[in-house]
């Protein structure tokens, strides 16, 4: 789904329909509440980091997970990923091969995600972290789940787009948030803010570090006119993302966040991109929810988070260093 333009306008409508919806907002926020105090939480064998943010739509969780994974197997870690596989029809917990599932059987992260580590896609988190257990991992990185509580979480990171923060500050369905702010960092270890930007943290007093997200093969693209499509949450930061690779977008066509793609529009895509003499270019997400014959002529711009101080990083994972991992129970 895309968000809704009532959360960004200040229009008459706009406030009126905020209003009426706030209280609604207030009973989602209060049910977090609830069932952080009484969730009953599974202690996996493995150390598990939450990977998550307050709102609703891309912050950058999925290249954050991926940059904690890979630098928790620099540590000789062994890393699992943990996810819901929103979009997809599997319940789980089954092992994702990217070989075998397409995004309509996973969803599109954990098809991103199986290219840095083992994915376990589980709509029960519970029985997912327990299937994971049988692989024997050190860790386990849970992709989104802050709001989740069947686990047990070891260390919570709290990612926050820098530019946007906490948009109209409302909840659920009111605005981007999950819960209130100062609700959700009282569970947080750690603040992880993407982009440029000081979104307000009230008495937020722990470790905030900063990344990056960077197109990981600019030279690809530099000089070449191109159509781009996406179908993200933000899709004007892949824009700017690809422009930031040097390529001339000479047409962008926006979907919804995890949008499912006819074969009648991918077609004409590929039909507008020849009638402007220019190549064809999506995200890394929308590139996997295609089929193998869809994605011929489509290029892709690769993303990575990049921590602007990765010894603040090494030094926050420190904590699940070798010396940290718990035993496994008897």
């Amino acid at each position: 789904m895309r968000a809704p333009e009532f959360w960004e306008r200040d229009d008459r409508f706009s406030r009126i329909l905020t209003a009426i919806l706030t209280p609604i907002g207030w009973l989602y926020g209060a049910s977090v509440a609830w069932r952080a105090r009484n969730g009953r939480r599974f202690r996996a064998h493995a150390k598990v980091i939450c990977v998550g943010n307050l709102t609703a739509g891309g912050s950058g969780k999925t290249p954050i997970a991926i940059a904690v994974a890979q630098a928790l197997a620099a540590q000789g870690l062994k890393v699992m990923f943990l996810s819901r596989g929103y979009g997809g029809r599997a319940r789980g917990p089954m092992l994702v091969d990217a070989d075998m599932h397409d995004a309509a059987d996973v969803g599109d992260e954990p098809l991103l995600l199986a290219a840095a580590a083992q994915v376990i896609v589980a709509r029960d988190r519970h029985e997912g972290a327990e299937f994971a257990d049988s692989f024997a991992p050190d860790v386990i990185v849970m992709d989104d789940g802050h709001q989740n509580f069947a686990l047990e979480k070891d260390l919570s990171l709290v990612v926050i787009d820098a530019a946007t923060g906490f948009g109209n500050g409302r909840m659920l369905p009111a605005g981007p948030l999950r819960e209130p702010v100062a609700q959700g960092l009282k569970r947080a270890d750690a603040v992880i803010l993407v982009g440029d930007g000081t979104p307000r943290l009230g008495a937020w007093a722990g470790p905030m570090l900063r990344a990056h997200l960077e197109p990981r093969a600019s030279e690809t693209l530099k000089g070449r006119r191109v159509v781009a499509f996406a179908g993200i949450a933000q899709p004007a930061k892949f824009l700017a993302s690809l422009a930031a690779s040097g390529a001339e977008i000479v047409e962008s066509v926006p979907f919804g966040d995890h949008h499912t793609y006819s074969a009648a529009q991918i077609a004409r895509l590929k039909a507008k991109a020849r009638a402007n003499d220019a190549g064809l270019v999506t995200t890394e997400k929308d590139f996997v929810r295609l089929t193998k014959n869809e994605r011929e002529g489509i290029d892709v711009l690769p993303i990575a988070a990049r921590f602007d101080d990765p010894a603040a990083l090494a030094a926050l994972l420190d904590r699940l260093g070798p010396n940290a991992i718990a035993p496994a129970p008897a």
